[in-house]
């Protein structure tokens, strides 16, 4: 079995794609979906097994791709066929070139063409750093495409609606034009054959043979992207793009030597998901050798498994082929597998950073231990999707790749596991500091009976640089705070630090214990605790706290004809710019930093899909904490 997936821009007719592949034949096994964000299709094609994963499209289903590319032996980037459109296949372009998989691009819905196909190459080419070829030309009647010419065989096809296109004559008004064509096709073909390359200057005429066996080497090398034509709702131009993947993808073999460097892998989990009643299950891609039930897989037998083959049962699957595992808990998706361990894929195949942070809590509280135990869960089958516990509120804070991911993790907490939830705002995590120095004077004395309670400290308080946190020194003399007591101070200063004025951690401040007084019998260390906690409450009510927010420096990736649009989005959440450059190996693609508070990044999560049109993505870290301006937080 070979395995390619089909990744593209919202809209651009995958599904459609997909399904017109797999009827060519009328043979196809039995759909396997995930949370509508992938499906595998498998099928057989002139009696060979194939599978096609099917990726949604939207930058917060990107996160599928990596596991699907990393078990499959080639890539079809469906796009649309329109120039205007084609920033937005600059994602999936990308993703492709890093995973270094052989790759289609299939120009979809040619019969509705908006501008030249040579327009929609050349603005596709922006985001890419291989040559993409164009293998076919269209063939127009009144400005209508209506066929297309392949550029190998020089053969023409006319469409037909929902049937294989018919064999015709080239028009002789289009002769030059497609002598042209395969010119360019073969200079591109010959920048990696020299025999190819010595034949064009001689002035040789090639045969098809010799340039279909060039096309399909420099394929499966990666060395270039050739680009096909057709409309798969209407099955035009799909018989061509499939033969091109049976005569020019790769088998399984090279596969398993692209992930080599991993280790001795056996097997790669390329879709997972969460069923009732059947719990965990993972589609696994056997790269070597034979799995089957009870087979150590990860470092484990494997539970039950189905083979995902049109007309198999259940049994042990061969190398290239796909199984469905269930009862095989210890399978996390975003890993390849050797017989003995899993290994974490490779960087390409993880997800982009999950920027959108919700907290998350169950509607009913009978259910917080079971919320605790589905995100757990979840975790093994979504890599995008990171969890921790929220320092404040102490409920599950998760990353996510934006609002859509988190409305799919709440529906599968919902329907899979029961689990209503909802997910709220984050709220900033902020702190105070003081600015200036107060000393206070501090008497703790308390009598009850018996032993009472006595100890009194002279504390001063002064701010430190940004980033100084929390200092304690003395200059005790004498023993007036005996030195085994001076670190019952330090704990009740610290104490009071904890929480300022307004509810927030005090940070930035030098603690300075100048003098005190003891008593023989009432002092101890809780007393010293208390008055020093006593006493730093004192100095802040007078020391002018102040509210800090953090800083954070953000990482914008964006396809560079955005870059410009997004400094009037940033300025607009008060962030500081500095700069922009183009994104080293990345084509038509720019890194814009800025520094940005930390209360503004879900609005940058929704800014930038809107400005880029889904296609940028930001990484980003804490820098700094800084004051936050009048009107950005209410004061106390």
């Amino acid at each position: 079995m070979r395995v390619f997936t089909i990744l593209g821009p919202s809209q651009s007719g995958k599904t459609t794609l997909a399904r017109a592949l797999a009827g060519l034949d009328g043979v196809m096994g039995k759909r396997q979906e995930t949370a509508a964000v992938a499906a595998m299709q498998p099928f057989s094609f002139m009696g060979e097994n194939w599978a096609a994963i099917d990726l949604a499209g939207g930058a917060e289903n990107l996160a599928q791709a990596g596991p699907a590319l990393a078990a499959s032996d080639a890539a079809v980037l469906c796009v649309p066929a329109d120039p205007e459109a084609a920033v937005l296949a600059a994602p999936y372009l990308r993703q492709i070139e890093e995973a270094g998989i052989p790759a289609f691009l299939f120009v979809n819905r040619i019969d509705q063409a908006n501008g030249r196909v040579a327009d929609i190459i050349a603005a596709l080419q922006t985001y890419s750093n291989h040559n993409i070829v164009l293998r076919q030309v269209p063939i127009r009647e009144a400005g209508q495409v209506v066929g297309a010419v392949d550029l190998i065989s020089e053969r023409a096809w006319k469409y037909i609606e929902g049937q294989p296109s018919a064999l015709i004559e080239l028009p002789v008004e289009m002769q030059e034009r497609e002598q042209k064509a395969r010119v360019e096709m073969l200079e591109a073909l010959a920048d990696f054959d020299d025999h190819l390359l010595e034949e064009l200057i001689e002035d040789q005429t090639i045969l098809a043979e010799e340039a279909y066996e060039i096309a399909t080497r420099v394929l499966q090398h990666n060395d270039l992207f050739p680009a096909l034509l057709g409309a798969a709702e209407h099955s035009n131009g799909i018989l061509r793009l499939m033969k091109s993947l049976r005569h020019e993808v790769p088998q399984v073999d090279v596969t398993r030597a692209r992930l080599a460097e991993l280790g001795d892998v056996v097997a790669v989990g390329c879709m997972a998901d969460q069923v009732k009643h059947l719990g965990k299950t993972v589609l696994v891609r056997a790269l070597d050798g034979g799995l089957g039930n009870g087979k150590p897989v990860a470092g484990s037998s494997l539970g039950s498994l189905a083979v995902v083959v049109p007309g198999a049962g259940n049994g042990v699957i061969s190398a290239g082929d796909v199984g469905q595992a269930v009862k095989s808990d210890h399978l996390n998706l975003g890993y390849c597998y050797s017989a003995e361990g899993s290994t974490a894929l490779p960087s390409w195949a993880r997800p982009r950073p999950s920027t959108y942070r919700r907290l998350v809590m169950p509607v009913h509280e009978r259910d917080e231990t079971r919320l605790s135990a589905a995100l757990e869960r979840l975790v093994e089958i979504d890599p995008a999707v990171r969890i921790e516990q929220d320092a404040i509120s102490g409920h599950a804070l998760l990353h996510l790749q934006g609002p859509l991911h988190l409305r799919r993790i709440l529906a599968t907490l919902e329907n899979e596991f029961g689990v209503e939830a909802v997910g709220e705002m984050v709220p900033p995590a902020l702190c105070e500091t003081i600015t200036k120095t107060v000393q206070i004077h501090h008497r703790h004395r308390k009598q009850s009976g018996g032993a009472g309670q006595f100890a009194d400290v002279v504390v001063e308080i002064s701010p430190l640089p940004r980033g100084g946190g929390i200092q304690f020194t003395d200059t005790v003399k004498g023993g007036a705070v005996p030195k085994n007591n001076i670190p019952s101070v330090e704990a009740g200063a610290r104490d009071a630090l904890s929480e300022g004025r307004n509810g927030h951690p005090v940070v930035d401040v030098a603690i300075l214990l100048k003098d005190g007084k003891h008593h023989s019998v009432d002092s101890s260390d809780f007393a010293f605790r208390t008055a020093g906690k006593h006493a730093v409450r004192e100095a802040l009510d007078q020391a002018g706290l102040v509210l800090l927010q953090p800083i954070m420096k953000v990482s914008i990736h964006v396809p560079s004809v955005f870059t410009g649009g997004l400094v009037p989005v940033v300025s607009g959440m008060k962030g500081q710019i500095l700069g922009f450059s183009a994104d080293e190996g990345a084509a038509g693609w720019d890194v814009f930093e800025t520094l940005l508070p930390l209360a503004a990044q879900d609005e940058l999560c929704h800014s930038l899909a809107s400005a880029t049109r889904g296609t940028g993505w930001f990484e980003t870290g804490f820098d700094h904490y800084e004051e936050a301006r009048r009107g950005d937080f209410e004061l106390a």
